[in-house]
């Protein structure tokens, strides 16, 4: 029987169609019936998600155990891209922004433009300012206004309000430079109140792609005892990212941005765990499984006594506030910030590392453009700060003089006030001293008999005595650090670029000219010529512990730096000449009858308005335990630091030997 052509492409056409047909059939008969319990319960259980499981930051505290920055458990609310609508977004952020100032709540915001009309630049953010005006694509002359017009095209805002616009922008802004996506969630708010908690659940339904998170939040609660050695946190953006990225942190991570915090950033930093979250169709979380759980962070212990940076820091402010009342115009009345810092002598600890103006770490952030003043209350002094150390420099040049021969305890020189080697250059003394030793030339700091002492010296070997010494070289501290300048031909031509000539020899005999050392190197120094020579190595880590205090990962030995090269006679000469600064010269006001026997030098090195004031002790002299130097910037006389100095060592001492402290240190004994 003949078929037709065409009939025969019609049966092939239909056999096909049901051999389709039956495949399917087949199919889902398979999805039915065969794997129907396993596709019901993927169907209910939604989707897994990872995520990052953060880990508990080390906590910093000082020497006797007392915190300084820690942790506590607190809320965040967080967005999570994967459930929020993107043609709702920025009504959900503003509608936030609105729950949580009604609930007296802050959020992040770190847009450099003011939160209200008329709109501005927030002073002090010059760089955070730039940044943006680049990220964004603006012009480096556009305006707030301008920047914010463009924002709005960027993030979709023309049918807000200004106001609104300017509030959704710097949350937006944010979150781009978090970068906020799928894997990443961004923190909108930390935290929150537990009352605020339970606003942000009761508002869910409309409030899509909000969560609260349960975290681990830094706190500082040392007040402003020492922000500037312990440092703060902050978020990661995109410039440092490239660099973190492959540490292992997300852009989420917040780092150690400054002090110990950043510097010990691998250290404090725990490792991450993962969680792998089940939700289901509903997007209820119905599973979570931890399958790497988090490492928490080390612990550092610090070689401060808080208790005695307290003491310091107050001291200071008390001086300060007393030189503004009482002293004379150019004569201590400008004093307006210092420095000072206090050493275990025979460990190289540093108990002490206090600058003034200081600030309050809690309320930094908020505080920032306040703290942009001329006093410069975010400049670490004690470690960064470099000043001529004055008359101060005179003990380790009477060291350097002895031990090369050119005097000995009972030579004498004849200060008759002018210096008159050379014709045209004529230093002076301070007064009309006669025959003089090296002892009274201490006690009544002599520049006459430093005059000529130096220029027996030379330069060459005044430098060389003062390196051993720790002067212009680095600490050992694990900080970061200044290392000054010794005053050198070398040292002048960078400066000035101008010739060295003889008279900058003498200079610099009396800690003049281009010399410029921190507080640390002047109480190392000190604590050296309490050693006899032995310099040790500065340190402010005491131990590093694991997170639960089980293990102890490092501590810290005592290690000498440098031996000074000079014969013991020497030292005792100098010590014995800067016990008589104490009992009758220049210090006499402070510790003419102090309990032990202090060994101090006063200093006033000359800046371009009006001189610094610059004073080392250590105590006692006979058996050195502390060395202390402090600077005050303008403070006229060395003699004004003395004070300061004369509080650290009662609280030293008063809590060593735990003897009745004054009242006003009760409280702050350990």
């Amino acid at each position: 029987m003949h078929v037709p052509r065409k009939g025969l492409r019609t049966l092939a056409l239909c056999s096909a169609v049901l051999a389709v047909f039956v495949m399917y059939l087949l199919q889902l008969m398979r999805m039915q019936i065969v794997d129907g319990e396993w596709y019901k319960q993927l169907v209910s259980r939604g989707e897994t998600k990872e995520q990052t499981v953060d880990a508990a930051r080390g906590e910093i505290l000082d020497r006797y155990g007392r915190p300084l920055a820690i942790n506590v458990t607190g809320y965040n609310i967080v967005l999570d891209r994967a459930f929020l609508p993107a043609d709702r977004q920025n009504q959900i952020i503003l509608d936030l922004c609105r729950l949580l100032e009604e609930s007296g709540e802050a959020w992040i915001d770190n847009l450099p433009v003011t939160r209200t009309a008329p709109f501005r630049f927030v002073e002090g953010y010059e760089d955070r300012v730039e940044r943006l005006k680049k990220n964004i694509g603006v012009q480096p002359s556009a305006t707030a206004s301008d920047l914010l017009y463009w924002m709005a095209e960027r993030y979709g805002l023309q049918d807000f309000t200004p106001q609104e616009q300017r509030t959704i922008a710097g949350i937006r802004y944010e979150m781009e430079q978090r970068g906020f996506n799928v894997e990443v969630r961004y923190t909108f708010a930390e935290d929150i109140s537990i009352a605020t908690v339970s606003k942000v659940k009761e508002h869910s339904y409309v409030l899509e792609g909000v969560d609260v998170r349960e975290s681990s939040t830094r706190q500082y609660v040392s007040g402003r005892v020492a922000p500037h050695i312990i440092g703060y946190t902050g978020p990661i953006y995109r410039e440092e990212y490239e660099t973190l990225k492959g540490k292992g942190y997300a852009l989420n991570d917040t780092v150690g941005k400054a002090g110990v915090e950043l510097q010990f950033e691998d250290t404090l930093r725990g490792q991450p765990g993962k969680r792998t979250i089940t939700m289901n169709a509903e997007g209820d979380v119905i599973d979570a499984v931890t399958e790497v759980e988090p490492v928490p962070g080390n612990s550092i212990i610090l070689t401060i006594d808080s208790a005695m940076q307290e003491v310091a820091l107050s001291a200071m402010e008390r001086q300060i506030a007393y030189l503004n009342a009482t002293a004379k115009e150019g004569e201590g009345k400008e004093a307006d910030a210092g420095a000072v810092v206090a050493i275990e002598c025979k460990t190289g600890d540093i108990l002490v590392a206090a600058t003034y103006p200081s600030y309050d770490m809690e309320t930094f952030r908020t505080a920032y453009p306040s703290l942009l003043t001329e006093t410069q209350p975010l400049f670490n002094r004690a470690l960064q700060g470099t000043y001529a150390a004055g008359s101060c420099f005179k003990p380790g040049v009477a060291v350097a003089g002895l031990a090369e021969g050119l005097i000995e305890r009972d030579t004498v020189i004849n200060c008759v006030h002018t210096y008159t080697r050379w014709q045209g250059y004529q230093p002076t003394c301070m007064g009309y001293h006669g025959r003089i030793n090296v002892l009274d030339a201490l006690r009544v700091s002599c520049n006459y008999f430093f005059y000529e002492l130096g220029f027996q010296l030379d330069i060459g070997r005044i430098n060389h005595y003062a390196s051993q010494f720790g002067l212009g070289q680095p600490t050992g501290i694990e900080l970061a650090e200044s290392v000054g300048a010794l005053s050198s031909p070398e040292t002048k031509a960078q400066v000035t670029g101008e010739e060295w000539y003889p008279g900058d020899v003498v200079q610099s005999a009396i800690g003049q000219s281009y010399n410029r050392f921190t507080p640390l190197q002047l109480a190392n120094y000190a604590a050296t010529l309490a050693n006899r020579g032995k310099r040790m190595e500065a340190h402010i880590v005491k131990s590093i512990e694991s997170y639960n205090f089980d293990r102890t990962l490092y501590a810290a030995e005592p290690t000498v730096a440098e031996v000074v090269d000079a014969p013991a006679e020497a030292f005792e000469t100098v010590v014995e000449g800067m016990v008589r600064v104490s009992r009758s010269g220049s210090a006499s006001r402070d510790f003419g009858s102090y309990f032990v026997d202090v060994a101090a030098k006063t200093g006033t090195p000359q800046t371009h308005e009006f001189p610094n004031s610059v004073f080392i002790a250590f105590a006692p002299a006979e058996d050195p335990e502390l060395a202390v130097a402090v600077v005050i910037e303008e403070g006229w006389q060395g003699y004004t630091g003395a004070p300061v100095a004369k509080e650290i060592f009662d609280q030293y001492f008063y809590s060593k030997n735990q003897q009745p402290a004054p009242q006003a240190y009760n409280e702050l004994l350990p």
